[in-house]
């Protein structure tokens, strides 16, 4: 979320986020959010122990805030079919391998990366993709790739990926707010 934040306060990116919608109100984002002058809105089932009444309240939250582009940046959780249906074709995410190996449900943080390892990829890296009602299956909008080196660990790999994923996603959502790549039916 900060590089994307900082890159938009640069002018990598030409466009203004506003908002945070988070699930964990202890996470440091809100504070980093609140510090770039966005709102932070925390929905989560605590607030909306209804699954259905907490996709509304994201959607509504997303729309009274007149959000063109919604960004993931570590929100885990499954977005709801209201919410989908609203933004369809503008959510995106981000993953730290070339999908579609290594995604899927229970496939974050380091265990992608020590299933990368355990497979004996030479290569891995980051996708950003459109999401959809499934874990990681949404359409690849770009990726990037980094050597799997003999000596790395899932940490290692984990630190060189995030480090992919901190340029990869600024820049793919600065050509999607340039007109250079083109969301399907926007």
């Amino acid at each position: 979320m900060q590089a994307i934040i900082d890159a938009c306060e640069d002018g990598r990116i030409p466009a203004s986020p506003s908002l945070l919608i988070c699930n964990n109100p202890s996470t440091f984002a809100t504070t980093r959010a609140r510090q770039s002058g966005l709102e932070v809105e925390i929905l989560n089932g605590k607030t909306h122990p209804d699954p259905d009444d907490l996709d509304t309240a994201i959607r509504d939250a997303l729309l009274a805030h007149h959000i063109d582009l919604v960004v993931l940046a570590g929100y885990m959780k499954r977005i709801g079919p209201r919410t989908l249906s609203a933004f369809a074709n503008r959510i995106l995410n981000i993953h730290p391998s070339l999908l579609p190996k290594f995604g899927g449900r229970g496939m974050y943080g380091l265990r992608v990366h020590e299933a990368v390892i355990r497979s004996g990829e030479i290569e891995t890296g980051a996708t950003v993709h459109l999401i959809n009602g499934n874990y990681d299956e949404g359409p690849i909008l770009q990726q990037r790739s980094i050597p799997v080196h003999s000596h790395d660990t899932a940490e290692s790999l984990q630190q060189r990926a995030l480090e992919l994923e901190h340029s990869l996603y600024p820049y793919t959502i600065s050509r999607i707010a340039e007109g250079e790549i083109v969301l399907p039916g926007n």
